[in-house]
């Protein structure tokens, strides 16, 4: 009897340990999957503002609206200068060309469709510099003056590169051929642009800027492989440092123009109600 219910209470115990393993291990998993999703969401906020910060780096059709249906453009003729029948893509780039020759007999229509192809493909340093360039200045003074900033630059750097060779083929110090040269692309613009948002960033940005595209400048004025592109470079730079006032004063325009939009400075305020804290005018870049 005695063994017999020794047996019984081994049985009995052995009986009621596999039971009790099972329910600490679930009680566990279950603490485990409850701590879980803290784990998991608490980063969430901080990822969705630097998703946020990086969205602004780019143009969007609500926010920059000309940077981004310009970028949809340069897209298009890329890829079909990539994958288009290279004798029109050739002509086609020919009669967009900002030579001598072209500026003489159709200056309005080269002036404009010189910036409608980029120089080197999607891949270029020009390319990104692109999107990110015209993205933050559009979004400092608005479409129709970023667009104003670059065409000046355009316009200026084009005609102050070519009208030299010009006189330097009239008097007989270049071939005839350089008349029909070449030159096409978006850079002169971009340099211009970039000069002007320096003009709006904070100091120790701004001169980061500058020092950084400045240097590769000079390295391409050393190497004066293409001597009117490289002169051109800095030049157009010089017209955006030069526009700093201009631009500084559409800056202010347009963010008082956003504030009064929000909330008008003279509306008369409820007793009792804090006023809107939205009416207050935006920091300066």
């Amino acid at each position: 009897m005695a063994g017999g219910a020794g047996s019984t209470g081994a049985a009995g115990s052995a009986t009621l340990t596999p039971a009790a393993i099972p329910a600490s291990v679930s009680a566990a998993t279950t603490a485990a999957s409850a701590a879980a999703p803290t784990a998991v969401t608490a980063p969430t906020p901080v990822l969705r503002t630097a998703l946020r910060r990086l969205g602004r780096l780019l143009p969007t059709p609500v926010g920059t609206p000309f940077t981004f249906c310009y970028a949809l453009v340069l897209i298009a003729t890329t890829v079909f200068a990539d994958l288009g029948n290279q004798t029109t893509v050739s002509l086609l780039l020919r009669g967009s060309s900002t030579d001598v020759a072209h500026l003489a007999q159709t200056p309005l229509l080269v002036l404009f469709a010189s910036t409608l192809w980029v120089a080197g493909g999607l891949l270029s340093p020009y390319a990104l510099g692109f999107l990110l360039v015209l993205t933050a200045l559009e979004r400092r003074i608005g479409g129709l003056r970023t667009a104003a900033v670059f065409l000046l630059g355009h316009v200026l750097a084009t005609l102050a590169t070519e009208l030299p060779v010009a006189v330097a083929v009239a008097v007989g110090h270049l071939p005839e051929a350089s008349l029909h040269r070449l030159d096409y692309g978006i850079s002169f613009g971009l340099m211009a642009s970039t000069g002007a948002l320096a003009g709006l960033l904070r100091p120790w940005l701004r001169w980061a800027v500058l020092g950084g595209v400045g240097a590769m400048l000079l390295s391409d004025l050393v190497e004066f492989s293409d001597p009117l592109t490289n002169w051109g470079h800095p030049l157009s730079l010089l017209i955006g440092v030069a526009a700093w006032p201009l631009v500084r004063a559409w800056s202010r325009d347009g963010g008082l123009g956003r504030a009064s939009r929000r909330a008008p400075l003279n509306s008369p305020q409820v007793p009792g109600r804090d006023p809107d804290p939205s009416a207050r005018g935006p920091r300066s870049a």
